[in-house]
């Protein structure tokens, strides 16, 4: 596995080495001591899986407080931009997001820490998302900013007529109303 640190602290992008021959591909995708090793000591403990169709925009949702999750996140079908937004007051990247494409072809891996907002958007006709957390969901803790807030300014790259959102993701605050982390 390649680990790759992005310009957001805390924030990788993981690149696994993947076996193929005419039978089909082998990886790891998750390995205890090489994560521990580039990224740090995380307790996953909660695996996610959810299937959207094309257009489905999730996001961008965290919870706050103790309830704040980190997240391994990866596609196994079909294509998204997976964006992270970091909402640490004190991180000199606060405000800031990065995009990243995740794909059954490109294997990538997302992994976002504590302290971010996180949201997708399918760009295939399906898509297949899964991920560990290393807290569980607490219903009550949780918050959603607007997908299309102007200071964030986050480049969606599909038509907006196309978005499928839930009301909870239309009805996000807008970034500056937003609960942040210390």
């Amino acid at each position: 596995m390649e680990y790759i640190m992005t310009e957001l602290e805390g924030v990788w992008i993981l690149e696994p080495k993947v076996f193929g021959d005419s039978r089909g591909y082998f990886m790891e995708t998750f390995k205890q001591d090489d994560f521990e090793r580039h990224i740090g000591r995380i307790n996953f403990v909660q695996d996610n899986e959810s299937r959207s169709s094309y257009g489905v925009l999730r996001g961008l949702h965290y919870q706050k407080g103790d309830d704040s999750q980190a997240k391994l996140v990866r596609v196994i079908k079909g294509r998204v931009l997976d964006v992270a937004v970091d909402l640490r007051r004190t991180s000199p990247t606060f405000g800031r997001h990065l995009a990243v494409e995740l794909s059954e072809d490109n294997k990538r891996q997302f992994f976002i820490p504590r302290g971010f907002a996180h949201g997708f958007v399918v760009l295939s006709d399906e898509a297949i998302f899964c991920y560990k957390v290393d807290n569980v969901y607490a219903p009550q803790s949780e918050c959603s900013i607007r997908y299309n807030d102007p200071t964030l300014a986050i480049s969606w790259p599909i038509p907006e007529a196309d978005m499928k959102l839930s009301a909870k993701d239309t009805d996000g605050v807008d970034f500056r109303e937003a609960v942040l982390f210390d």
